[in-house]
């Protein structure tokens, strides 16, 4: 009896899951370096869609300064968006008793 509970509990999770992947997919995440020199929008689940430069910022010709904020708007927007899907997902699997690590 226990473990129908289970398989119930598994299969609805999953379902929940792939509802919360969809809606990941669909979230668009922004991230702004250098005072919004460089733009970087991402979705939920970690895909880069665009990045903005503000011609500003390439107009000292400094391509090492440019380089360092495209690379901090990247990673700050992963991180966004690694945030945002373990938030959802943590919704998802509460009250599962998964052990720790496992509630991504």
């Amino acid at each position: 009896m226990n473990m129908m509970k289970m398989m119930k509990q598994a299969a609805s999770m999953q379902k929940n899951m792939a509802k919360v992947q969809a809606a990941l997919a669909e979230q668009e995440l922004e991230f702004q370096s250098g005072g919004g020199a460089v733009v970087v929008m991402i979705s939920g689940d970690g895909n880069i869609r665009r990045i903005r430069i503000d011609p500003a910022a390439l107009e000292d010709g400094d391509a090492e300064m440019l380089e360092d904020l495209l690379l901090a708007a990247v990673q700050g927007a992963q991180e966004m968006a690694k945030t945002a899907a373990e938030a959802q997902m943590k919704d998802v699997t509460a009250g599962m008793g998964l052990p720790p690590g496992m509630g991504f």
